[in-house]
């Protein structure tokens, strides 16, 4: 059998199959991606594809949650 015929030149989805919409930030919590992008990313171009994985990076930062509670406030904890 050729394997060949599975590999494909395209941008791959960077989907990490945890797919869950933020409530505040309306981005998918484990690519980063807007619903609209999710849904088109099949129809959308390659240059397109990249555009929107060189964004995802700058996104990540609004979905991480800041701690606090009672470790922070522990003897020893800065």
């Amino acid at each position: 059998m050729n394997d060949d015929i599975w590999k494909r030149d395209e941008v791959q989805s960077p989907c990490v199959k945890l797919c869950q919409i933020h409530p505040t930030e309306q981005l998918c919590i484990g690519c980063f991606r807007t619903l609209r992008e999710i849904g088109g990313w099949s129809q959308m171009s390659a240059d397109e594809r990249r555009a929107v994985i060189e964004q995802l990076p700058a996104r990540a930062p609004r979905l991480q949650k800041r701690r606090g509670g009672r470790a922070r406030n522990r003897p020893g904890n800065a």
